[in-house]
């Protein structure tokens, strides 16, 4: 050791380092690591201990579940001998120890990063040890054990530790997700208002003075460092404006920075007042004088509903009056018969369909009012896979890291995330499989996967373990338990009632969308009386009309468990408009278009089958043609090529298989991808992205297939020497693929249409035969009032048109009045102009069809994202 550096031994899992101050210790489940801790709760690289020059210093990387020092998580901090940290788990997490090296005097002027020796904690009675622990940790004993005093609402008092201690220096240690409430009550007594932040103590203090700018971001060239993915590298900005109030001044970040939980436009600034919140990532702030509060979004977050009400047309309420509260680091499960409101209740909880009335509180804050910023706070693991089934997991995540997070993100980052999440769900040695072959627990870990990328404080699942095997169903259920002990809030509405027990509260909701019950599992059926939740259930369903809720609302247990809910006092104001509630995108659209595209193109390639598929059903349809044997004899002394009166017949042929092929190409492509995209585009993603990269990428397909249909259906016939602009069988291509374009976008209309893959086929049928029919080949069509104008709508009719124009088939074909020979359809005048209209007409008719397709989208998404 250097002379005047603490000798200090560092000890952990029965090993001891002396600490060297000429470099620096990596902890963390890196096997390449310094310090090496195999744990699912400790981060891949989850901090770092170094000697800064004047004492040993130890710095969290960001962590998904924190270093802790004495219960409080921190985020950096000094250390000394007696030093004692906790990885992953404030209780019982991997145990770090710092004490003096042997013979070396105590180290004066060294601030612990926890507050109390190791000796003290050792001097314990192991009795008081084991109580400290069982008292940290979520209650889930039955009500007899319990003390039977009321269960208060969430996040509204911190413990008293946390109360009485008041950090004095400008680096604190964290020690509980810090949030605020609403800015009409943030304040705290100091300002007049309500406690801010849920009495919760800022992670780190930072001063402001006046001409001076600090900047925010990832990047380490930052004033204000925050290491988060979801924040830009270079963020956002204070700046002290002339007069001496401060401004907080968006640098075009991608995720967006927020006032009051409200967006500012990109690039955009505003003046904060004494009660005003900032948010840039998972972290906020909030200006005291001339000094800026911190305060990061860990994990440890309350939620709570009260009196959600949500009603349809004719008044009729689907779900009424729900109310209850949930703890930090709590699994939830909520549990009802058909009919109950279930999915109602999770659209409401999760801001896709805000209740009509009652408020969502994260935390303490209007997740409606704030959801711009909250929703990426927020995880939604749906019952069906949001996951491309045909990618593997690691490509699958990958892509999703793309949308998810801002566009300066490194591959190296994203590729770190990916890692640490598949190695938390112990997914990794399935990275390189496909999903497809997966069993249905691993897919929903993948699922769940996909939403610790972000690092969501809160997460909901629907149905998690429908058609899973009771094995299954409880894997999947202590993966939840697991994710709630490492300190996220978990809800999830199931229909399995075997491992309910696993859950600290279970929410009973009764037919016509009420509460029946709330409180611990194994309390709910001595409440209802039953032996078994099978008699439960049938008790619902032959008493529908029985007052469930009042007899809720009357009973011990809800004076219990849910009475104060209502102690959280009200945030005033009225929601925002939809464009401020719609987040920013994290990526520009041409970013999002590039990633779309890629990862549609590489679902397309792995998916053998349907490439084969694609080519195969061309080159039939086309071989068909040829199969037509040519008439010569035509009344003309001179035909004009070997396309004669039977060429008609043969472009129909042609132009009804590019019908078929392009509306199948897409028909199915919006319907499988629905659950999948409403996830994405409640995340930041653009519809009209998300559109044009089906478009682009089935059109270059459909084009493909339109050569291969006309190579195959004009290489054995002779085509006119001469067309109108270009070669005929240019023109007669071009006409070809711009009917597969309008039909691929008549398939994309059918896709969003329907609710399930097997109704595509009818309507498919459908379509391809109408086009048959109004080709102008097999009738005459003109001339027929109302049947030529509805005529008009149909793709094949113009692209007939178009070829007719080039292989002139209004002289080729029979007059269809032999008494009148001159009566010729006017669409097929061999003329440039009308060539021109009907190929205009055609791609008309598609670009309408993309309107419609967008907007049909807006009914498979979150309302909020409605714009």
């Amino acid at each position: 050791m250097g002379r005047g550096v603490p000798e200090l031994v560092l000890e952990l899992n029965g090993s001891t380092w002396t600490l060297d101050p000429s470099r620096s210790y990596t902890l963390g489940r890196d096997p390449q690591g310094d310090l090496t801790v195999d744990d699912a709760r400790v981060s891949w690289r989850h901090a770092t201990i170094r000697w800064n020059g004047r004492s040993w210093f130890i710095e969290d990387h960001g962590s998904t579940n924190g270093t802790y020092a004495d219960g409080q998580r921190i985020q950096q901090g000094e250390l000394g001998a007696g030093s004692v940290l906790r990885l992953g788990n404030a209780t019982d997490g991997p145990r770090l120890s710092l004490a003096a090296a042997a013979g070396a005097g105590g180290v004066g002027g060294q601030r612990s990063a926890g507050r109390q020796a190791p000796a003290q904690q050792e001097g314990q009675p192991e009795r008081e040890q084991e109580r400290q622990r069982d008292a940290a940790r979520p209650a889930r004993q039955p009500a007899a054990q319990q003390q039977p005093a009321p269960q208060h609402a969430p996040a509204q008092h911190a413990p008293a530790q946390q109360q009485a201690w008041q950090p004095q220096q400008h680096h604190v240690p964290q020690h509980h997700i810090p949030h605020q409430q609403d800015p009409a009550h943030a304040a705290g007594p100091a300002h007049g208002g309500a406690p801010a932040h849920g009495d919760r103590s800022p992670t780190t203090f930072h001063q402001l003075a006046l001409g001076r700018v600090m900047r925010i971001g990832r990047a380490l060239e930052n004033d204000l460092v925050v290491s988060d993915l979801q924040v830009s590298r270079h963020h956002a900005e204070f700046r002290a404006t002339p007069d001496g109030r401060f401004e907080i001044r968006d640098l075009g970040s991608h995720n967006g920075t927020y006032v009051n939980g409200l967006p500012l436009h990109k690039s955009g600034s505003a003046l904060l007042g004494p009660n005003d919140i900032v948010g840039v990532g998972h972290s906020t702030f909030r200006l005291v004088g001339d000094r800026l509060e911190e305060f990061v979004d860990t994990g440890e977050v309350s939620f709570s509903a009260r009196h959600l009400t949500v009603t349809v047309d004719g008044g009729k309420q689907i779900l009424k009056d729900v109310s209850f509260g949930v703890p930090e680091k709590s699994l939830v499960a909520v549990i009802g018969p058909s009919g109950s409101g279930k999915s109602t209740l999770l659209k409401a909880l999760t801001g896709y369909r805000p209740a009509d009335q009652g408020d969502v509180l994260y935390d303490n804050r209007d997740l409606y009012k704030q959801f711009a910023e909250l929703r990426r706070r927020i995880g939604l693991v749906p019952q069906d896979d949001i996951l491309h089934k045909e990618l593997t997991v690691a490509k699958a995540l990958t892509y999703a890291a793309k949308l998810r997070f801002p566009a300066d993100t490194t591959e190296t980052e994203r590729q770190a995330r990916i890692l640490e999440v598949l190695a938390e769900l112990k997914l990794d040695i399935h990275k390189d499989k496909k999903i497809t072959s997966l069993s249905g627990g691993q897919r929903k870990r993948v699922s769940v996967a996909l939403e610790l990328l972000t690092k969501p404080s809160l997460i909901f699942l629907d149905e998690p373990t429908s058609g899973l095997d009771p094995g299954m169903d409880r894997d999947v259920m202590q993966l939840l338990r697991g994710l709630a002990d490492d300190g996220r809030t978990v809800l999830v509405v199931t229909h399995s009632v075997a491992e309910l027990a696993l859950c600290d509260k279970l929410l009973v909701m009764a037919p016509g969308g009420s509460v029946a019950y709330f409180g611990p599992p194994e309390e709910a059926l001595n409440f209802f009386g039953y032996g078994s939740w099978a008699d439960v259930f049938s008790a619902f369903e032959n008493y529908r009309d029985y007052d469930w809720a009042g007899r809720w609302r009357g009973s011990q247990h809800y004076q219990m468990y849910a009475a104060d809910i209502d102690a959280v006092a009200a945030q005033s104001g009225h929601l925002p408009s939809s464009q401020q509630m719609s987040p920013p995108k994290p990526q520009s659209w041409t970013a999002q278009l590039w990633t779309l595209m890629r990862r549609y193109v590489a679902v397309i390639a792995s998916d053998k089958g349907f490439m084969a598929l694609m080519l195969i059903l061309p080159a039939v349809l086309g071989g068909v043609s040829v199969v037509i044997p040519s008439d010569f004899g035509l009344a003309e002394p001179e035909p004009p090529s070997a396309f004669n009166s039977k060429a008609g017949t043969i472009m129909m042929i042609l132009a009804v298989g590019m019908c078929f092929s392009g509306a199948a190409n897409s028909a199915r492509e919006l319907i499988k991808e629905r659950v999948i995209y409403e996830r994405e585009r409640a995340t930041g993603l653009s519809r009209s992205a998300y559109l044009m990269s089906k478009v682009l990428v089935l059109g270059v397909i459909t084009a493909f297939q339109g050569v291969i249909l006309c190579g195959i259906g004009f290489a054995t016939r002779e085509l006119p020497e001469k067309g109108l602009l270009m070669p005929p069988a240019v023109e007669i291509c071009l006409a070809i693929i711009a009917l597969g374009f309008t039909s691929m976008m008549v398939g994309l209309v059918i896709s969003s249409l329907v609710r399930t893959s097997e109704k595509t086929m009818p309507l498919l049928v459908m379509f391809a035969i109408s086009q048959i029919v109004f080709t102008g080949v097999l009738f005459q069509v003109h001339g027929s009032p109302g049947l030529e104008q509805f005529a008009w709508l149909m793709p094949s009719r113009w692209a007939m048109a178009a070829a007719g124009s080039t292989l002139d088939l209004a002289h080729l074909m029979p007059p269809w009045d032999p008494d009148d020979p001159t009566d010729l359809d006017p669409l097929w005048a061999q003329t440039t102009g009308q060539w021109g209209i009907n190929m205009s007409v055609l791609i008309a008719i598609g670009l309408v069809c993309g309107v419609a397709v967008a907007r049909l989208l807006r009914r498979h998404e979150p309302e909020v994202m409605r714009t």
